[in-house]
């Protein structure tokens, strides 16, 4: 299972919601992007210390995954298929939904407009 940035902070807070999906996961897997925003975002938290323990730690349980070739070329498809659509989505999020399609993974994340994304499997939580 891909996890997007907010799953990524709901199972660092420890929030029950995400559980099940954890649990039905055969593998974790962090975008190297994901990981980008969370650095970013805890970087500003008065938690910081924290966080970075909790990353620290946490991160050995998870896969982190690069941006390849294959990546960049669902971008492309996915970037130019949602402005053709009138439905463009954050170009962070469509990097996100390049490599759960590249890996053909399901995403985690709480964000609707990935359903923009009809070929897109994302687990609410």
């Amino acid at each position: 299972m891909i996890l997007d940035t907010n799953a990524l902070s709901a199972w660092a807070d420890g929030n029950p919601a995400c559980r099940p999906a954890f649990a039905e996961a055969s593998r974790l897997v962090v975008p190297v992007i994901v990981l980008g925003e969370y650095h970013y975002g805890i970087r500003q938290s008065r938690h910081r210390s924290r966080y970075e323990d909790w990353l620290t730690k946490n991160l050995l349980f998870a896969e982190i995954q690069p941006v390849s070739e294959i990546t960049a070329s669902h971008y492309a498809d996915l970037r130019i298929r949602l402005k053709t659509n009138g439905t463009p989505i954050p170009a962070n999020d469509v990097w996100i939904a390049a490599i759960a399609l590249e890996l053909k993974l399901p995403l985690l994340s709480n964000d609707h407009h990935f359903d923009m994304i009809r070929e897109l499997d994302r687990v609410a939580f």
